[in-house]
């Protein structure tokens, strides 16, 4: 089978364009959710968190805000890491890509009801780093 050179250029340019879509895989950029629209405009003047851990991602986000025993908005940290995904649904992505294997979560309620949300994907454990950089998102979100 011969192909004429202007069925060769299509036939690249769709290789191509198929290859881009099958690399950009997942990204890391972070997901925000505001429960609370209201949050936009009139922010929170204090967070208390509790931590469950008392591990070094707990310790280090507890250095980074006065946090208050007696605010009624609560933040929650929740993370996991070597998460493997066996779905035949994911295996272009796996091999391709950075796919993630870890996530990072900071959740802030008052009471029951949810406030706002922060989760990423990670493609390694958490660290302090993106701790930190989580955190500085809420702060710059939700905090006054």
């Amino acid at each position: 089978m011969h192909l004429k050179s202007t069925d060769q250029k299509e036939f690249k340019f769709i290789f191509f364009v198929i290859l881009i879509f099958s690399l950009s895989g997942c990204k890391n950029d972070a997901q925000i959710n505001f429960y609370n629209k209201k949050l936009k405009k009139n922010k929170l003047k204090c967070l208390k968190f509790i931590p469950q851990k008392n591990d070094k991602l707990e310790n280090a986000l507890s250095k980074l805000y006065k946090f208050d025993k007696s605010c009624p908005n609560i933040l929650t940290l929740s993370y996991k890491s070597d998460i493997k995904c066996n779905s035949r649904f994911n295996t272009p992505q796996k091999t391709t890509s950075n796919f993630p294997n870890a996530y990072l979560t900071l959740e802030v309620r008052t009471g029951f009801n949810p406030q706002y949300s922060y989760y990423i994907d990670l493609t390694s454990k958490p660290t302090k780093s993106d701790i930190e950089d989580a955190f500085d998102r809420l702060k710059e979100d939700i905090l006054e």
